[in-house]
């Protein structure tokens, strides 16, 4: 194991499994991403979702997945083109990995991998002194999923930032006025089945006390493409408004704060969560 990998591991304190578990898996992001920059990736491609919120905003959560766009809209566009380049970068570093597409059955222009690693192997090699991998199955894998919107929507704006810590590279990320749209977009029109993800309502949060302004011309050719708003209509921010207050109206809040309760720390005030809570910081939304 590189000794370089263990400094990482070292600058987030961790003093628990759980600790543990999720300073090696926020390490195996940054080396996937740090991989990706010297491949070129970011030419083509900007990171976004709440992974790209806490790595390069400050989000204060945990997330588990890498979630890209193209710049540019590209069917021809094949992600597996970079799975060399990730899997000698993490060698680099004393990391076996393996890289997995995941054929999907129905048509979608997001193409989904994964990035795989032995975990009882990782935790041991990291970890000799504690029993943390004598707690994993022997067949357990870290995983990493990275995704990547091959027909992103025109109207958003990504800038480059670069990274020292724990690792140096550069990426191409969203700003944050499209970031906001595009969680509106999740919190409006994701599916839920028999849970809420409170995980977009935390993040909405974020986006409301930094007053952050939403990139309208973003959500509206998002809407666009995917039906939900018709090609000739314009959307304005009452608009916008009126269906957060339906959403929220309707939104099982006690579902939303047992999805989000494992992504944040323990003392983070999330019993105020409630409908009019939410209805109450529409009128600090704004573009």
């Amino acid at each position: 194991m590189n000794n370089e990998v263990a400094l990482m591991i070292e600058s987030y304190h961790p003093s628990s499994i759980q600790e543990r578990t999720n300073a090696v898996k926020e390490v195996l992001q940054e080396l996937a991403l740090s991989g990706l920059s010297k491949a070129g990736f970011f030419d083509h491609a900007a990171f976004y979702g709440g992974t790209s919120l806490r790595i390069f905003y400050g989000l204060n959560r945990f997330s588990e997945d890498l979630d890209f766009a193209l710049i540019n809209q590209n069917e021809d566009f094949h992600i597996e083109k970079y799975y060399p380049f990730l899997i000698e970068h993490f060698k680099s570093y004393g990391i076996n990995i393996s890289v997995e597409f995941k054929n999907k059955v129905i048509f979608s222009d997001v193409q989904s991998s994964f990035i795989k690693v032995n975990a009882q192997e990782l935790m041991a090699s990291l970890f000799p002194n504690v029993d943390d991998s004598k707690r994993i199955v022997f067949n357990q894998k870290f995983k990493i999923k990275f995704e990547i919107d091959t027909h992103n929507p025109s109207g958003g704006k990504s800038i480059l930032i670069s990274k020292s810590d724990p690792i140096s590279y550069q990426a191409r990320v969203f700003d944050l006025p499209t970031l906001f749209a595009g969680k509106i977009g999740a919190l409006l029109f994701r599916k839920y089945l028999h849970n809420v993800k409170g995980r977009d309502y935390y993040d909405y949060l974020f986006f409301i006390n930094k007053d952050i302004p939403i990139n309208l011309k973003y959500l509206e050719n998002k809407m666009k493409y995917s039906g939900n708003l018709s090609e000739n209509d314009h959307l304005t921010l009452e608009m916008v408004k009126e269906m957060l207050f339906k959403r929220f109206s309707t939104t099982d809040f006690e579902l939303a704060k047992n999805d989000i309760v494992n992504f944040i720390d323990y003392n983070e005030n999330i019993n105020q969560w409630n409908a009019s809570f939410f209805i109450e910081t529409l009128d600090q939304l704004h573009d």
